[in-house]
């Protein structure tokens, strides 16, 4: 079962900190058929497995595909 959303939580690999990003279920399914999930810009969107694994997806010509983004369910 999915959530209808999730903290998405980048690690900085130049200091101790995260970034942290909560994002919501969307009406569309990513390249491996799960569901897509977006933030509120639409820039940050993300495709969460049923095992919380992330795949990010690009929404722009620039951006470089990001790794060890950890997927924590919220509560609805």
């Amino acid at each position: 079962m999915h959530a209808q959303r999730y903290q998405l939580v980048f690690p900085d690999r130049l200091a101790d900190d995260e970034d942290v990003v909560v994002v919501s279920r969307t009406d569309r399914s990513g390249p491996g058929g799960h569901p897509v999930y977006s933030d509120e810009t639409g820039i940050v969107q993300a495709e969460i497995s049923d095992q919380d694994e992330v795949r990010m997806l690009p929404t722009g010509g620039q951006q470089q595909p990001v790794q060890g983004v950890q997927a924590h369910p919220l509560p609805d």
